[in-house]
């Protein structure tokens, strides 16, 4: 039996993480998998009203879109259908594709180079 559905799960380890996920039912143990997970953190501003919202990969240095986890992993989830929050989702993995960095993009200097033009920065402020 397979059920597919966005949904935002709190993990054991403390993460929250927004996903569309499939659920697997294999032998004796029930498996999620996540399709590019992420994390939205709510911008608030001092008196706390929501402003936006923060979106960033679950995993750091992803080399594929699709993680598995163990339900055992899992405090709760809940099906997500805020048309918004879905739109947010698509929208970031959308725009977040790869992009080659090379020497014209002007991202790459040796240490030293950066230190000296940091420090001056420093300085003059």
């Amino acid at each position: 039996m397979e059920h597919e559905f966005y949904a935002s799960i709190k993990l054991v380890s403390g993460e929250e993480i927004f996903t569309f996920l499939s659920v697997l039912d294999e032998d004796e143990r029930t498996l999620l998998l996540l399709d590019s997970p992420i994390i939205i953190s709510h911008i608030t501003t001092k008196s706390g009203s929501v402003v936006g919202y923060k979106v960033q990969p679950w995993m750091a240095i992803p080399d594929d879109s699709m993680y598995i986890i163990d339900m055992d992993k899992v405090i709760t989830m809940t099906e997500i259908t805020d048309k918004e929050i879905i739109k947010i989702y698509h929208k970031f993995n959308k725009s977040s594709s790869k992009v080659d960095i090379d020497r014209t993009m002007g991202l790459i200097s040796k240490v030293d180079d950066a230190r000296r033009s940091l420090e001056k920065v420093y300085r003059d402020s």
